[in-house]
Parts: C-alpha cells; structure tokens; sequence
C-alpha cells in the first residue's frame, strides 16, 4: 500500500515531466499502431488500388500465345491490338509493326468469356472484358460497299479505291463489351466490362452503350479525323469472302476467293484520353466490331482484372510447370490467389485458350507492397527508437531533480534495488496510461490514412496492439534501465532484484 501511494504522489510532485513522459510515448503509440496496422492491412489495399490501372491477367487464343512468346511481343494489355502507335498502322511499342496491322487469325467464342466467374477464384475477379482487335478505315466516303474481283484482285483495286476517299485507314478498332450485364446459370448476374478496367481515362462524353452502333473515339484520331461528340463516323472494311461456300476467309472448291467492303456506321458518344496509344483507337461493342469484320461471336482477347496475392517461390515455380509440384504445394498453390493459379483456372473453363498474367503489373504490385511495408515498419523502429531517448532523457532528469528524495529514502533503510524499482513502476505506470491513449489515436489515425490513400477504412488487427504493446514495453525498460543505471551506478540485474 505504501508503495502505490509512493508512485502516485511522485505524479503529483512531478506532474509536468510525467505528463512528458506519457506524451512521448502516447506518439510513439500512435505512429506505431498506424503504421504497422496499415502494413498488415495494405497488401489487400495496394492489390485493389493497382488493380485500377487496368488488366493483370490476358486470355488469348493458344496459336495466338506461341506466336506471343516465339516472337517476345510481351504482355501488352489493355490497348487496342497491342499498342498499336497510330492509326495509320506505324511503329509500335513492340517495335512489331506487321503484327499491329494485321488482324488476328485466332478466335475465342466470346460466348463462353463468362466463364471465366465459375471459377473457384471467381469472385476475387472484379471485372473482365472480351475484346475484337481489328483494323479499318475511317471517314469513308463514297459507296464503299460490295464484292469486286475473282481472286481478289479486283477486290484489292477496289478496296485501295476505296482506301483512297478516307480520311484515315488502318485504323485500331477494339469491339469490347462497356458495361453488360451478365447472368449466370448459378441464378447471379454481374456487370462486365470496359468502364471498370478504364478508370484513369479522362472521357468528354459518355461511355458508348453494349449492343449498339455507338463509340468512343481517342483524342489524337477525333483530332484527325475532326470529329466531336455527337457526330458520326463511318466505318469501311475489305474483307475476304469463299467464291464457292462464302465463308469468310475461306475459299470455294475453284480455289478461288472474293473481296468485298463491308460498313458500318456508328456515333461517336465520348472521345477519351488515355495517355497512350489507345488515343488512335475507337472502341465500339463488340456486336458492331463483329458485324464489321464478319466475324460473329468471335474475340481474340480478353481483358481480366483480379484481386491477387504477390508472387512468392512457390507461385514461381508453379507458374514455370505446375506438374513439377508437389501434392501438397499444389493445392496450396490452387487454393491460393496467385496469378498463375487463377490463370491456371482461366484456362480450365475456356477451350482452346491460354490465360497469362501481366509481368509488368504483378512484379509491380509486389515491389510496391515490399516497399511500402518496409518503408513503414522502417519508421514504426524510428519512432520507438525516438521514444527510448525521449523516456531516458526525462528519467535522467527527473532522477536528478530528486535526489533529496531519494536520499532521505535511503536513510530510513531504502536499497538502491528498492528506490529503483519504485521509479520503474512510476515509469510503467505513467507509460501504460500513455501506450492505450496512443493506441486509440492510432486506430483512429490509420482509419484516416487508409479513407485518404485507399478510400477505405483499415482492419484492425489485435495483434497489431499487442505488438505495439510489448515493443512500447522493452523501449521503456531499455531506457529505464539505461538512465537509473547511468544516475545511482547500479547493474540491470540489482535494479530488477536488489541488492
């Protein structure tokens, strides 16, 4: 009994310092708290947050992947026919120039896309688009209609004719779905397409409408062509036709083929900048594209933004050559949102496709989240550190500014183990009302960084407080110990148990 009255009439001769020390360790509490409960909340944060920045994940016919890896084309998601430079068919980012202008020969039925929310990571799957990249031209006047020419070679005067009276040709042009309502056979419904992968898009206009002749055009091609929201553009295609079974492509029993010129025109609804090539582009619904092209259901990419785990060890591996797994790694593999894993699902419920992730925007995501926590753990240790000096320096002080009383303890029969000690649980004591007021403040301040940075609130994990906690605990005794030791000339073990 004696002992508390000691501790808590020291508060009252030596208000003002204590009042410092539970000031000093009420923000050490509270940067720690925030920071270490956004680190243990952030990876899911930085995964929704990047995820906005467009697709992680591209499905492609399989002919079309082996040709991707044979010739290294990479993982260009996200713009129209890989990144296509301009409308005119020029140089691109990949330096493939060929193979932006030229249309895809490989095709998925864009029926079986929705599919792709049966998986067992379906509904880590925040949003997917299907897409028809093909080229035409723009601004077309004249007929520009109708078949010319056995073996196309009249067709491909006619076609150049045509070609001629445009006012672009060439042109990048992504048949995509915009905002379409989806319904399962599990009874659910979800909403697909091009407005959610697209956010940093800066739009005069609206989003052009799914199953409709309208579109959005790229600033740089409005610009050319001299278009504005409200106008309509016409679009012209030559396309080649079987002289005997008219099958698109294909070529009758004579061997011989036709060409004709297809047409489409379409109102232009919005004209967005994207800060990249797709500013050459014009996307449309994909029924309009299809109709274009002749090519009816047919997609040759799709587009999938998901929640993801960062890579690790394990995820590399399986990602090389999910056979050389174990059983074990495997299912945890399987079970665990990796981009490989949920592409390795991708590929199980569409035929005929090969489903990668984007190595660019994983190995971005893990870097970033690696450097995030490191950054804030780094000045969790700052400020605890921060802490120790600020406590030794008041202890010193305030052992200093009581040595009347201390010695006036020593001559009724006080140890130097005694005295203390009873400076220690001052120090406790005043330390623990300061740690939980720091701790309230820290949730509260993680609450605001995570509405300010991620536009949600932080969960808070109580095992962030407990660690917090015991950390607040050796850097108050460190210190403790440091100072009585430094003043009365005693070791750690006689401070703790006497002499």
């Amino acid at each position: 009994m004696f002992f508390l009255k000691m501790i808590f009439r020291s508060f009252s001769r030596q208000f003002k310092r204590r009042l410092l020390i539970a000031v000093t360790v009420c923000l050490s509490a509270t940067v720690s708290v925030a920071m270490l409960g956004v680190v243990f909340d952030v990876g899911d944060k930085l995964n929704a947050e990047l995820s906005t920045y467009g697709s992680n994940i591209v499905v492609q016919p399989k002919s079309d992947a082996v040709v991707s890896d044979l010739y290294n084309t990479g993982d260009s998601a996200g713009s129209a026919s890989g990144s296509s430079s301009g409308s005119d068919g020029g140089s691109t980012s990949d330096g493939s120039a060929a193979a932006d202008s030229a249309d895809p020969t490989a095709f998925l039925k864009e029926s079986d896309a929705q599919k792709i929310k049966t998986i067992f990571w379906a509904f880590n799957i925040t949003n997917f688009a299907p897409e028809l990249n093909i080229h035409a031209d723009a601004g077309c006047v004249g007929s520009g209609a109708g078949s010319a020419g056995s073996a196309g070679t009249a067709g491909a005067s006619g076609a150049a004719a045509s070609a001629a009276k445009c006012k672009a040709t060439n042109v990048p042009i992504v048949g995509t779905w915009f905002a379409k309502t989806l319904h399962m056979d599990s009874g659910e419904s979800t909403v697909a397409g091009m407005n959610g992968m697209r956010s940093w898009w800066k739009i005069n206009g609206t989003w052009p409408k799914d199953d409709s002749e309208q579109a959005m055009v790229g600033s740089a091609l409005a610009a050319k062509l001299g278009v504005n929201v409200g106008d309509s553009v016409t679009l012209d295609k030559t396309i080649a036709v079987g002289a005997d079974d008219n099958t698109n492509g294909g070529t009758g029993k004579t061997g011989k083929s036709s060409t004709e010129r297809n047409r489409v025109k379409v109102k232009i609804v919005g004209i967005f900048d994207s800060g990249d090539s797709d500013n050459s582009a014009i996307y449309m619904p994909s029924i309009a594209a299809q109709t274009l092209a002749n090519l009816p259901n047919s997609i040759d990419k799709i587009e999938v933004k998901a929640l993801t785990t960062p890579d690790n060890d394990l995820a590399r591996k399986a990602s090389k050559n999910p056979n050389a797994l174990t059983q074990d790694e495997w299912e945890t593999w399987y079970c665990t949102a990796y981009p490989s894993s949920i592409a390795y699902q991708i590929e199980e419920v569409l035929p005929g496709a090969v489903a990668k992730q984007v190595r660019q925007v994983a190995a971005l995501q893990g870097d970033v989240l690696n450097k995030t926590q490191a950054v804030m753990v780094l000045m969790t240790v700052l400020s605890l550190v921060a802490a120790a000096i600020a406590v030794a320096n008041l202890m010193a002080a305030s052992i200093g500014e009581r040595g009347s009383e201390l010695a006036l303890l020593k001559a009724i029969g006080a140890t130097d183990g005694a005295v203390s000690r009873l400076m220690l649980a001052e120090t406790a004591v005043i330390s623990l009302v300061g740690a939980i007021a720091g701790a309230l403040l820290g949730s509260g301040v993680a609450q605001i960084v995570g509405h300010v940075v991620f536009g949600s609130g932080i969960t808070m994990r109580p095992m962030v407080f407990v660690l917090v906690f015991v950390l607040l605990a050796v850097t108050v005794l460190v210190a403790s110990l440091s100072s009585i030791r430094a003043i009365l000339g005693l070791r750690p073990a006689e401070v703790l148990h006497g002499r």
